[in-house]
């Protein structure tokens, strides 16, 4: 077996996309987690992929800014139903999440239907073309996850629902352009769930080392193996979160939760 020649050219942007995306939906996946509503992620990144899908059909070019304004009023939108099912009807917020998420993928599939590239469409949509993300496409996901932290950082305890449904349909709609609905929910799930029973101190850094040594191992094997570089890095976080686990305190390993006899 030959194994394919590194492109730094394509790795190194896909690796940085990866890292942006990996800024605000570790800390935010941990919320998600802590809230219940582990399945937010994929409805409004589904939601916003529907905002694309229509904004392609009407003709839109799809680089431009009416795409993404497409994207994230439709994320938006999604972020304002999902806030008033969170108080009218908390106790199927999960139900109705799963609902969204259906309806959803299901719209984009109509607005699809008699177009001949359609197929092609919901697969770059679902997985991702993360290895031909460009520079010129960074900065302003950069800038935007800049603005997205500093107001995590500040006022996450003051948001309340919809701020919070709010900045992640922002979040989720520069992600799922960049990386695929695939990997923006592993992105946003798996590194918060390897990672809960780690302490306060400790959480965060495992977490984004989880996350930035699975996007810059999944894309090497992908390269190497010639393999769909958004499925083998959704492979990567679970295998490797599954390691995080088991090393971390308190996991279930005998060998690391043991604790000495007390005399």
């Amino acid at each position: 077996m030959t194994l394919a020649p590194l492109d730094l050219s394509l790795l190194l942007p896909a690796f940085l996309a990866g890292l942006l995306v990996l800024a605000t939906h570790v800390p935010m996946g941990m919320q998600v987690l802590a809230r219940g509503i582990v399945f937010i992620d994929l409805a409004v990144a589904q939601i916003a992929g529907l905002g694309v899908i229509a904004a392609d059909r009407m003709g839109f070019d799809p680089q431009g800014w009416a795409v993404q304004l497409f994207a994230v009023s439709a994320a938006l939108a999604g972020a304002a139903i999902l806030t008033f099912t969170e108080k009218r009807w908390p106790d199927v917020q999960e139900a109705l999440i799963g609902t969204l998420f259906v309806l959803a993928a299901s719209g984009g599939a109509l607005l699809l239907a008699d177009n001949p590239h359609g197929g092609e469409h919901l697969k770059d949509l679902l997985v991702g073309q993360i290895l031909w993300v460009t520079p010129s496409q960074l900065l302003p996901v950069a800038l935007l996850t800049a603005l997205l932290l500093v107001a995590w950082g500040r006022w996450r305890e003051r948001l309340g629902s919809f701020g919070f449904y709010g900045l992640f349909a922002f979040a989720v709609t520069a992600s799922v352009q960049l990386v695929g609905i695939y990997l923006v929910f592993a992105s946003l799930v798996i590194p918060a769930l390897a990672t809960r029973h780690y302490s306060l101190r400790q959480r965060l850094p495992a977490a984004y080392l989880l996350g930035g040594a699975s996007y810059s191992a999944g894309l090497v094997f992908s390269t190497w193996f010639d393999l769909p570089p958004g499925a083998v890095i959704v492979w990567t976080i679970a295998l490797l979160g599954t390691l995080f686990y088991w090393a971390g305190p308190d996991s279930g390993n005998p060998l690391l939760s043991a604790h000495p006899e007390q005399d």
